[in-house]
């Protein structure tokens, strides 16, 4: 098992975990324990699995066989408490809904089956426009937004679930830098407040910068810790495959990025 951070209980334990698509594997043996008030990232080449990693942990994808724990509670117990972000190309933009509405969603979890938002759910779903800088966006409908705009509407739809884990699917792809450092913040704050955040992203060179830890990707978990004793020619060599990045690794702690 291995263990990242130290100082508090393990928020999520993985244990053997394997998941398939249409009876192929797509990932084996996964297993590792993360703790809360955490970032961490999830790195490796395309096709590696971490979209299946991510889906599989919230109950998107069928698990063939290991374990999910959140903090001694199965999924059933813990969805309420749980934020999941997709990759933008999974979401219907042409949805009929607005902005406000969308963040609003967010704590439909936790309101039961019979209580309707209120006023005050109302209040705290703008409040959580406010905090993404996106407060002017509330009667868009999302289809008219930029992608930097679309990703900062879903994390503040994780806001307004006050979640304890949040889960990303490369949330910083292909959205303008501003839209980047807002949400880097936003999720920094989350964190401060125990939150248990596990990220995929796509560039090894800022992963220094945002993440406490890494999870390394490429069919299974092929190593876990902090991004300095993980992010090394060694690691990545053996995650990405030689062939693939040979001496061109050294960019990945440089000026460059290794697409993941």
């Amino acid at each position: 098992m291995t263990s990242i951070g130290e100082g508090n209980s393990n928020a999520l334990t993985v244990e053997g975990l394997a998941a398939s698509y249409a009876g192929q594997p797509a990932l084996s043996n996964a297993t590792f324990a993360l703790e809360s008030g955490t970032i961490t990232g999830v790195l490796g080449p395309n096709g590696a699995g971490k979209s299946t990693l991510i889906k599989a942990l919230v109950g998107m994808v069928k698990v063939d066989s290991g374990s999910v724990d959140f903090g001694g509670k199965t999924l059933k117990q813990t969805r309420s408490s749980i934020a999941y972000i997709p990759q933008r190309k999974d979401i219907d933009w042409t949805f009929p809904i607005n902005v406000l509405d969308t963040v609003l969603a967010g704590t439909y979890p936790k309101l039961g089956l019979v209580r309707r938002a209120k006023k005050a759910d109302r209040e705290w779903a703008r409040e959580c426009l406010r905090m993404v800088g996106a407060a002017d966006l509330a009667d868009r409908h999302i289809g008219e937004l930029s992608g930097g705009q679309q990703q900062r509407i879903f994390i503040a739809r994780a806001l307004a679930q006050r979640a304890d884990y949040i889960f990303l699917d490369e949330p910083l792809t292909g959205i303008d830098a501003v839209s980047q450092e807002t949400i880097c913040t936003v999720l920094i704050g989350l964190k401060a407040e125990g939150a248990t955040i596990l990220m995929v992203h796509h560039d090894v060179v800022a992963a220094n910068d945002v993440f406490d830890h890494v999870l390394l990707v490429n069919k299974t978990v092929t190593a876990a810790g902090s991004p300095r004793d993980v992010l090394t020619q060694a690691q990545l060599a053996s995650t990405y495959g030689i062939g693939r990045l040979g001496a061109g690794l050294e960019p990945a702690f440089g000026t460059g990025a290794v697409d993941a």
